[in-house]
């Protein structure tokens, strides 16, 4: 697909990077809040007295806040830039990682995780949004992948460091020093980030009903945001899932892990991610037109996965479990191609909105299937390897969905752009001099 054209490149250089650094840190910081309830799902069950389907309804509040907020979010971000976003997410949820650390009480522990998802919400696309305003569009497919999968260190924080001080010292101090990263990160984006290295036009239309549900508008009907939200929609939500709730009890109760063992399968998951980001991050940036081919790859193969893992009739051997991680970590990676698609077909007064619908589709998914996953563990007799084999089923709706809604809207989108690709078969034969047979 086509880039917008643009009068002026960005340098890129020095500053830029130590720019898009500490951005990064913003997200690190971000995913760290946003994945710590994950791996304290045990202990919040026993903290407040709850069982699966409550446990599920904490991170479903989270991700429907964080997937409602994504519209807003990315008005907010075109017309007020990634700084004052960015200051203002971490605040929000360093708020409630703290609100979260100190009660007891049911009700104030969800407002803290509705906290974590508004805030959220605002920091990932902040990010994002500083890549084309600092670097030059051929490097923007490769930084924007090490955003995503380098900013999963998070994750690792969560998994390995945040899982020993709960067991160490506790639910409260595990939580208070979550926010305490916040706040040390919040001090940076303060001190280093701005929204672009010269100064940006001012905006000064009004924010009319009528003016921005004609900018969403605008922006859906482009086929190349619909294929990057179908795009985040089927990649990204089996890793989330089983990354912000489900994989630590699925593997403690179901596989017969240790918890710091689960932790453990939790740092593959985001190691991997490391290693697959930049290879997908390059061949995204070579060889735009074949963008798909790959997302439908990881679909297939998480897909393909799965199936052989709750086709086993007790426990997998721990290496097909580490295979089985390491296919899924594949996701995150895959779904920021929608974030490309959403970058070569808007313009970039538009780019904060469609990078907001865009982000949407993965968090959707992971909602539905998250509430799915509580619901039939919960009527499947609570924790154990038959009710998780059972519950995990509820993902197959989604790829498969997810899968012909690429392959729709693809077309869709080489058609708006002129594009008229060779199918692979032709150039297999044409490669190889072989004369097609009609």
């Amino acid at each position: 697909m086509s880039a917008p054209q643009v009068t002026q490149e960005p340098p890129g250089g020095g500053r830029a990077w130590l720019v898009w650094t500490i951005g990064l840190l913003a997200y690190v910081a971000a995913v760290l809040q946003r994945t710590s309830f994950g791996v304290a799902g045990l202990e919040a069950t026993d903290r407040y007295g709850i069982g699966p389907e409550t446990l599920s309804l904490f991170v479903v509040v989270q991700v429907v806040v964080y997937a409602g907020m994504q519209i807003p979010s990315g008005l907010l971000l075109d017309r007020y830039g990634s700084r004052r976003l960015l200051v203002v997410g971490s605040a929000v949820m360093i708020a409630g990682q703290l609100l979260l650390a100190v009660t007891a009480l049911l009700p104030l522990a969800i407002a803290a995780r509705v906290l974590v998802g508004a805030g959220d919400a605002l920091v990932f696309l902040s990010v994002i949004r500083l890549i084309p305003r600092w670097f030059p569009g051929r490097r923007v497919p490769l930084v924007t992948q090490l955003t995503g999968i380098l900013g999963q260190a998070g994750q690792i924080l969560s998994a390995i460091p945040l899982i020993a001080v709960l067991d160490a010292y506790g639910w409260t101090t595990a939580f208070g020093s979550a926010a305490a990263v916040g706040v040390l990160v919040l001090v940076l984006v303060v001190a280093v980030v701005t929204d672009a290295p010269r100064p940006l036009p001012a905006v000064s239309e009004p924010l009319s009903v009528r003016a921005l549900a004609g900018r969403l508008r605008a922006v859906w009907l482009r086929p190349g945001t619909r294929l990057g939200f179908f795009t985040h929609m089927a990649t990204q939500f089996s890793g989330t899932v089983f990354a912000l709730l489900w994989g630590v009890p699925y593997l403690v109760t179901a596989q017969g892990m240790s918890e710091i063992a689960a932790g453990g399968m939790l740092t593959t998951f985001v190691v991997a991610s490391i290693v697959v980001g930049p290879l997908i991050g390059e061949v995204t940036a070579r060889r735009p037109l074949r963008r798909s081919w790959m997302v439908l790859g990881i679909i297939g193969a998480n897909a393909a996965m799965w199936t052989i893992v709750l086709a086993l009739p007790g426990p997998a051997p721990r290496w097909l479990l580490v295979l089985l991680v390491v296919v899924m970590a594949t996701g995150g990676p895959g779904s920021v191609i929608g974030f490309d698609y959403a970058r070569t077909s808007n313009p970039p007064e538009n780019l904060g909105l469609a990078q907001g619908v865009v982000n949407q589709g993965g968090f959707l998914a992971s909602l539905l299937v998250i509430g799915g996953i509580g619901a039939v563990v919960g009527a499947a007799g609570g924790y154990g390897y038959d009710a998780f084999r059972l519950a995990w089923t509820v993902q197959y709706p989604v790829w498969v969905l997810g899968g012909a809604a690429v392959v729709i809207t693809r077309r869709k989108a080489r058609r708006a752009d002129g594009v008229n690709l060779p199918r692979l078969r032709e150039v297999f034969v044409r490669r190889r001099g072989w004369r097609r047979i009609r």
